[in-house]
């Protein structure tokens, strides 16, 4: 449940990807075309941005639909940056609504978006709830299965994780607390995209030495890179990421690492040949 992007590169308006392309996230709010599970991303939107010379990105979200805000397609045609996330949201049953649980979820630097649902919440992991400092817990933006599992990456990062380290480690944690969880996790610190598939579709744009259609030259020494649930236009470069996969990303390279899911280390061991 859920759709959602982020973006490095060179600066573009907002709009000229989240709301110009064919099959924008706009248009997925309403329209998504590969989303697994769920029809409407209507129980509300954000986006975050990271203005030229300032680490601490900016926040838009509303609590309503995305083609319902009329400010929306004002932000998104005059505001540019060259790094930003965005999400369109789908809200998991028994989590609360409202503006604070839209994503993109912030901390310093830092912008996090969870596509997907943990099954069992929050009984299934109360024990991980546990385990956070408490001033995490009671700062969490809202009562969500997005906003603990946000909780718990963000811990890491304060420990000195990298990115894609905090993710990797995180959905492992949930995935065995409880089984069946997707967990699309998307986060930026605004030059660099951390991303994992985990029960949806993800996939990434970029080529070296070139730009994804419509996006102008790349910078010096690195090229635009695109990651998302679903490709927002019928590019051919668009590339799938395989479920069980952590993604990490800059303007220069792109790299995808496989997660081991829990579920394997409970499976009965292969029985001896018979002599």
């Amino acid at each position: 449940m859920c759709r959602h992007l982020a973006y490095l590169g060179p600066e573009v308006p907002l709009g000229r990807l989240l709301k110009e392309p064919s099959h924008s996230l706009y248009r997925q709010s309403w329209e998504p075309r590969r989303q697994r599970y769920g029809t409407v991303n209507a129980d509300g939107f954000g986006v975050g941005w990271y203005a030229e010379g300032d680490p601490v990105p900016a926040r838009y979200r509303r609590m309503e639909p995305i083609w319902s805000d009329p400010s929306f397609a004002d932000l998104a045609r005059v505001v540019r940056s060259g790094a930003f996330l965005a999400a369109v949201r789908d809200a998991t049953e028994g989590c609360a609504a409202g503006e604070a649980a839209a994503a993109p979820f912030a901390a310093g630097r830092w912008l996090f978006s969870h596509n997907g649902a943990v099954p069992g919440w929050p009984r299934s992991v109360t024990a991980l709830a546990r385990s956070l400092p408490p001033a995490e817990l009671l700062s969490l933006e809202a009562r969500t299965d997005s906003a603990l599992v946000w909780a718990l990456v963000l811990n890491r990062l304060r420990a000195g994780d990298d990115g894609g380290q905090a993710l990797a480690d995180t959905v492992l944690e949930v995935a065995a607390a409880a089984p069946g969880a997707r967990l699309n996790l998307l986060l930026t610190n605004g030059s660099t995209i951390a991303a994992t598939a985990w029960g949806d579709t993800l996939w990434y744009l970029a080529e070296t030495g070139g730009h994804p259609q419509g996006l102008g030259p790349a910078r010096p020494g690195g090229t635009p890179v695109v990651v998302a649930s679903e490709p927002y236009d019928d590019d051919p470069r668009w590339q799938e990421v395989p479920d069980r996969t952590l993604l990490t990303a800059d303007t220069t390279d792109v790299l995808l690492t496989p997660l081991k899911d829990p579920r394997d280390d409970m499976a009965p061991p292969p029985e001896e040949p018979r002599t």
